[in-house]
């Protein structure tokens, strides 16, 4: 009895509640590790570790001495390398389990500057090499140029559009 009296106290309660914290910290940890190795790959300025709150984030930023900072402190650039970070830690999470073979991102990259753009590149490229289909969906540019094979969607007007294949 006093077996179960114990684990009742680290995990139970009545609603679940602490189990349930217990495991989205597991996931969070994991999360993390796997959206650490990404954010390695597209900016070795940063790392991200648990913190704040009991499921809060923090990012440690390397080139502050290791400083501690809020997610909510990052530039958009900065925020964007972080979401991608995060995007590609949880599908190589899901990974597997099930083959994730596409990822579409939508936006965003309007507001990297041009030294972050080719990092974010860069990573979508290594995707690409993996098997990995990336949709892109920007106003960009310089994606545009660098990106073979669009999709390329066209307002006609009076709600009508017209959808072609580019290749460049």
């Amino acid at each position: 009895m006093q077996r179960w009296e114990r684990i009742n106290g680290l995990i139970g309660s009545a609603d679940g509640k602490r189990f349930r914290r217990i495991a989205q910290a597991y996931n969070l940890d994991h999360l993390l590790t796997h959206a650490n190795q990404h954010l390695r790959a597209l900016t070795p300025r940063y790392r991200l570790e648990r913190g704040g709150s009991e499921l809060g984030i923090l990012v440690i930023d390397g080139d502050m001495a290791d400083e501690r900072r809020s997610v909510h402190s990052l530039s958009g650039g900065e925020t964007f390398l972080v979401s991608l970070a995060l995007a590609l830690g949880l599908a190589s999470m899901a990974s597997h389990q099930l083959a994730i073979e596409s990822l579409f991102i939508d936006e965003g990259f309007g507001s990297l500057d041009p030294a972050s753009l080719a990092l974010a590149m860069d990573a979508l490229d290594g995707l690409q090499a993996q098997g990995r289909r990336v949709g892109v969906i920007s106003h960009v540019q310089e994606m545009h140029e660098r990106i073979p094979l669009q999709i390329r969607v066209e307002p006609k007007g009076n709600g009508a559009s017209e959808v072609r294949l580019q290749h460049n």
